[in-house]
């Protein structure tokens, strides 16, 4: 076995490796065979995850950056050369960005009849037609503010869109004009839809930006406009509440969501054109580098451009509709309520979404929620959006009179607001809504019926790797299961009751827990195997994650690799793992799919002697998801379940030869491409029966 280069770093740098993720994301839309408005949708997609690494994984780093600029970190950089590593990729990335917007998506789409008008480009109806909506519409709500004394730099909202104007000559007031702020109210939509008896053409529109550059001397008559230049600043977005000193953790993170949006600058975005001297100017108003300082060659807020994708109507542009089908028996099933459970009870019963329809655990809860029979509904939530079904069910479950526990994870991020809201009309119907264990975010996917049958209570679980969220659950990845099994319905009740009340820890008999019991289960687990292989038995290990970074989980796994066992992981995003490195994880693969759909569920699979241990759960392997969060882990028993498990998340997925990358020893991924004929995951998890 080759010996392995000392100065190679064992992990590798987690705000790269996101970073290279969202490099593979921007590669789906530079596809030519990707529907057109989806490669404007991926673009958008890019532009949101930048803006939420600058909020949140950026932010941590210049904070680190002003602490401990020459601490070395475990991949081998001090965290000043991590920064100026990260800027420079950053920039790299955001001129591809605009360049593949600029050059290639904008003049395909003018090809198809839409067109993202520019304010130079109006004809006299259309310049006409623009002015009287600028007059009537956005005028009354502008608010310019011209820099003096009087007048300091207004305060700035996070990501809000703005713009300075550069002036000459004096007001009514004799006051000399220098340079003038106008903010975008977010009452103002940023894409405007022209009418196709002004525009000539069936999908026409323009930017705000474009209004304001165009018209934005009317906002100061009798001066002299010397530019009109648009900008935004990206702030701090990390929430801090010390769970510790709070009384009441609602009210404490609802004072600090107000002051989410003021935040420490972390990124400058402005106009290409912008003179030297105003980003200059702009730069100290926020203390922020020319490093941080992006030109940007189009809208500042490209995610903005979404909208286009839902507003033209060309499905030959998109990708092919598609819902999953309700698998059987959940398809047929009697018009009563009694029916699902009774299938369930019958045996487990395995979804896999989006391939097949969410509506099986919409008619489980709604069954819940009118039976007579049931008497109490636990369920977690961590992410379920502002308008769900799932939730009015529970309400409707808790006027109902029916016992109604809901675990509300108040810290999920940027759904802060959406699930105090929930919490709020839960307690106002009865329901009893708790937050979880202060310090551990509840991450954990469940929901538990408790049915009075024959005179005694019978459990019925939904055990999840994603969130209760019916329309992610049409655009992520994630595995369900539908259960009576007392054993792992048991476990959940202890679970819930951990969640809720107060108590030593309690021994389950199926579930992984974390903070408990999944991290040293999975490394007893990976240690099995190196012994399995040492003792020249057959070994394998199987992952499929979002991120993988835990530092003693990977040592794990190179020794693994080291004693000969066969490793392949399937990591979407950060993977701080080196793979294929001789004499350290050359046993390893590491591939990363990107496609129609966004690889979310997590499942880890051990050959144990042919036993084949199968677990799906709700936690990637990270630090925080091992000892900060409660999460759970929950086995696949059944057999004809587990080969499925293997198959959908890792047979097909290893077969795939246009979706997926490997990574390289040095961190980067190539794409994996041979003659066979083309296999595409999402398209054969589509087409089956």
């Amino acid at each position: 076995m080759p010996a392995r280069k000392k100065a190679e770093p064992l992990f590798l740098n987690r705000e790269l490796s996101l970073l290279q993720f969202n490099e593979r994301v921007l590669a789906m839309a530079e596809r030519s065979d990707t529907p057109l408005l989806e490669r404007l949708r991926y673009v958008c997609i890019v532009s949101s995850n930048l803006d939420e690494f600058f909020e949140i994984r950026m932010s941590s780093l210049k904070e680190q950056l002003a602490q401990h600029p020459t601490l070395m970190g475990p991949d081998g950089m001090t965290t000043e050369q991590a920064y100026e590593r990260v800027q420079l990729e950053v920039h790299r990335m955001v001129e591809r960005q605009y360049a593949l917007l600029n050059d290639d998506i904008y003049p395909l789409l003018r090809t198809e009849g839409v067109y993202l008008h520019h304010f130079s480009e109006w004809n006299e109806a259309q310049t006409a037609w623009a002015k009287a909506l600028f007059h009537r519409d956005v005028m009354p709500l502008l608010t310019p503010i011209g820099l003096d004394p009087a007048h300091p730099f207004p305060r700035v909202y996070n990501k809000s869109l703005n713009f300075i104007v550069p002036l000459s000559g004096q007001d009514a007031f004799g006051r000399k004009a220098t340079i003038a702020i106008v903010q975008a109210p977010r009452a103002l939509p940023r894409l405007i839809q022209m009418p196709p008896d002004v525009s000539g053409q069936p999908h026409s529109f323009i930017l705000l930006t474009s209004l304001l550059r165009a018209f934005v001397g009317e906002l100061f008559p009798g001066m002299a406009v010397q530019g009109c230049y648009q900008w935004r600043v990206t702030r701090n977005s990390d929430l801090f509440v010390d769970e510790e000193e709070v009384t009441n953790l609602r009210q404490a993170l609802q004072g600090e969501l107000s002051q989410r949006n003021f935040g420490s600058a972390v990124r400058l975005e402005i106009d290409v054109l912008t003179p030297v001297e105003i980003a200059i100017f702009l730069q100290k108003e926020f203390s922020l580098s020319e490093a941080d300082t992006y030109r940007v060659n189009g809208p500042a807020n490209v995610s903005r451009l979404m909208q286009i994708c839902n507003l033209v109507k060309r499905p030959d542009l998109l990708f092919s509709e598609f819902h999953g089908p309700i698998p059987a028996p959940f398809d047929s099933l009697p018009n009563r309520p009694s029916a699902i459970f009774e299938a369930i009870a019958k045996d487990d019963r395995l979804l896999h979404h989006p391939y097949q329809s969410f509506q099986p655990v919409i008619d489980f809860l709604t069954a819940a929620a009118v039976d007579p029979d049931v008497v109490a509904i636990k369920q977690t939530i961590y992410r379920t959006g502002e308008d769900s079904e799932l939730m009015r069910l529970l309400l409707a479950a808790a006027k109902a009179g029916k016992e109604v526990t809901v675990v509300v994870e108040l810290m999920a991020r940027f759904d802060e607001q959406t699930n105090i809201n929930w919490a709020a009309r839960l307690e106002e119907v009865g329901a009893h809504v708790v937050y979880g264990v202060v310090g551990h975010k509840t991450h954990a996917k469940m929901a538990l019926v408790l049915r009075r049958e024959k005179g005694r209570i019978k459990r019925y679980g939904h055990l999840g790797t994603g969130n209760y969220h019916p329309r992610t659950a049409s655009l992520y990845t994630d595995f369900g299961l539908l259960t009576a099994e007392p054993r792992l319905c048991e476990d959940m009740d202890k679970v819930f009751s951990q969640l809720t009340g107060l108590g030593s820890r309690r021994a389950l008999k199926e579930l992984l827990q974390a903070p408990f019991t999944l991290h040293d289960t999975v490394v007893s687990l990976i240690r099995a195997e190196a012994r399995a292989a040492r003792a020249g038995e057959k070994a394998q290990i199987l992952v499929k994650l979002n991120s993988l970074l835990e530092p003693i989980v990977i040592q794990e796994l190179y020794k693994a690799s080291q004693a000969g066992v066969k490793i392949d992981l399937i990591i979407r995003g950060v993977c701080a793992l080196r793979s294929g490195v001789p004499g350290l994880s050359e046993n390893i693969t590491v591939r990363s799919i990107v496609g129609r759909f966004l690889e979310h569920s997590r499942v880890f699979y051990f050959y144990s002697g042919g036993a084949e241990s199968v677990y799906l759960s709700s936690a990637d392997w990270m630090d925080r998801n091992f000892f900060r969060r409660v999460e759970i882990a929950f086995p696949v028993l059944e057999k004809t379940l587990k080969k499925r498990v293997i198959d959908e998340a890792f047979t097909f997925a290893l077969r795939d030869n246009r979706l997926a990358w490997l990574q390289q020893p040095d961190g980067s991924y190539t794409v994996v491409s041979n003659r066979r004929a083309a296999f595409k995951l999402h398209e054969h998890l589509m087409n089956l029966k």
